[in-house]
């Protein structure tokens, strides 16, 4: 029997109508345009962008709900953690703002700290190419000299395991967290993470629970200034996650870029 397909056309369809919204006068050379998909819980995510001529103004990813709820309760534990899809985005996302894949992580039964100890997706939107995220192995334990205002590099003592400096885990990079996440005494629901290896940033990350993803409802998170951005790169400024009840996904969404002038 043929594995069911995400319904493609018509999360690309609800795209192009919210890009087109703004009238067509301002709007006329917009399109929305899907790059790769791979095969997550059964169903497909997919990566897209959306530009006006040769400009590029928004990418992300079309989450099927299909693949949040056919999550499995439980999964072995694995170290380092297997992604369970890696998603190359367009080559003129890539060039245009130095993002360069999304990862795609399950965790069905959280991580430490305390707040995020319950199920919940990691989507790692990374700059670091998939060799140089498989070459990290955490061995370099220099933090950056200055994460976003408001968060924080905890060092996280795990059984088994030691301590991870700056909740680094290999082939992914240290976490820099919320504070106000970090310090909160009930389960997390959605936050904006951003990722470092060797002092540099290498990716944002919305780490949303899946209970929050069940209740099929749009939500915007806070995209913190980065400090340390390569110079020449284009980061967002904004993300959002609307939900289509037609197609039954999620539409991720970075957009309202910001060029990086530091070295």
């Amino acid at each position: 029997m043929a594995r069911p397909s995400f319904r493609r056309d018509s999360v690309l369809a609800a795209a192009l109508a919210t890009g087109l919204a703004c009238g067509l006068t301002a709007c006329n050379k917009r399109q929305v345009v899907q790059g790769a998909c791979r095969p997550v819980n059964g169903d497909d995510i997919c990566v897209w962008e959306e530009k006006s001529g040769n400009t590029v103004l928004a990418f992300g990813a079309a989450i099927p709900l299909r693949a949040i709820e056919n999550a499995p309760a439980d999964a072995p534990m694995a170290w380092p953690p297997v992604a369970a899809a890696e998603v190359p985005l367009p080559d003129a996302v890539r060039s245009a703002t130095g993002f360069d894949n999304l990862t795609v992580f399950w965790e069905a039964h959280g991580h430490p700290p305390g707040p995020f100890l319950t199920p919940h997706f990691d989507f790692h939107f990374n700059t670091a190419t998939a060799a140089d995220l498989l070459a990290i192995d955490c061995a370099d334990s220099t933090k950056p000299p200055a994460p976003p205002s408001g968060y924080e590099l905890p060092d996280i003592t795990i059984s088994q395991l030691g301590t991870l400096v700056g909740l680094c885990v290999p082939h992914m990079g240290m976490h820099a967290l919320p504070s106000t996440e970090v310090n909160k005494t009930t389960p997390f629901e959605k936050a904006m993470v951003v990722g470092y290896y060797n002092r540099r940033p290498i990716f944002m990350e919305p780490m949303i629970a899946r209970a929050t993803l069940l209740e099929r409802r749009g939500f915007d998170l806070e995209v913190p200034d980065v400090p340390g951005r390569p110079a020449g790169t284009r980061y967002p400024t904004r993300f959002r996650a609307d939900y289509d009840t037609t197609a039954q996904a999620y539409r991720f969404v970075f957009s309202d870029f910001r060029e990086s002038t530091v070295q």
